[in-house]
Formats: C-alpha cells, sequence, structure tokens
C-alpha cells in the first residue's frame, strides 16, 4: 500500500506555495500518493497567470514545471470550494481543468490514514 501524503496551502506569498509544490513533488517522486489542498487564503495560486506572476525565485524549481509536475505525475490538487464564493473565482479561471474542487470533509476523508501532512 502507497502511503499517503497531504500538502495544504493556507497562504497566498511565495512562502506558502513554494514548500507545497517542492513537498508534493517530492512525495510523488518517492511514490507517495499526494493530495494538495489550496484553502481560500491560497487561492490565487490555482488560477491562470499567477504562478506566472511569481516566476522562479532565485535558487527555486520553477513553480509552474513543479505545478505541472504534480497533476502530470498522479497527484491531486484540490481547491476548497468556499474559495469560489470567498474569493469570486469562476472555475473556468483555474489553472488547469484537472484541479478539483471540493469542500474540506471530502478531502480529510481521502487523507485519512496520511503518513505525513505538511502546512503551508
Amino acid at each position: 500500500m502507497t502511503e499517503k501524503m497531504a500538502v495544504i496551502c493556507n497562504g497566498d506569498t511565495p512562502a506558502s506555495i513554494m514548500p507545497t509544490l517542492i513537498f508534493s513533488t517530492s512525495g510523488l517522486s518517492l511514490d507517495y500518493e499526494v493530495h494538495v489542498f489550496i484553502c481560500p487564503a491560497g487561492a490565487k495560486w490555482a488560477l491562470k497567470g499567477e504562478l506566472e506572476k511569481l516566476g522562479t525565485p532565485k535558487g527555486l524549481p520553477n513553480p509552474i514545471g513543479l505545478f505541472n509536475d504534480i497533476l502530470d505525475l498522479g497527484g491531486e490538487i484540490v481547491l476548497c470550494e468556499l474559495a469560489l464564493e470567498n474569493k469570486g473565482i469562476d472555475p473556468k479561471d483555474l489553472r488547469d481543468e484537472r484541479i478539483l474542487i471540493k469542500k474540506a470533509p471530502p478531502y480529510l476523508m481521502d487523507i485519512e490514514g496520511a503518513a505525513q501532512t505538511f502546512t503551508f
């Protein structure tokens, strides 16, 4: 059985999104089942064009590549459903159609038994 890893992004600064992306891709490289949850506070990172504004921080990997890698390698990225109304987000503005929209309880059920949980 593959270990589950939960990563929660609860901030709109690079200090929140970069470790979220780095830890998530690292977990996938170790064959973990990775579940990322983006809270309303970090919702902008799920939108088209926002990671592009960040650029590539000095000495860190490219955030767009990391985000794409998570999805391409089978990781799950979930945007909290509350962010839609709270932040005025239209689902068509998400940067990738593979981003799921869920409330917290289904996400918590998905990560039940997670061996590792990280929040940034």
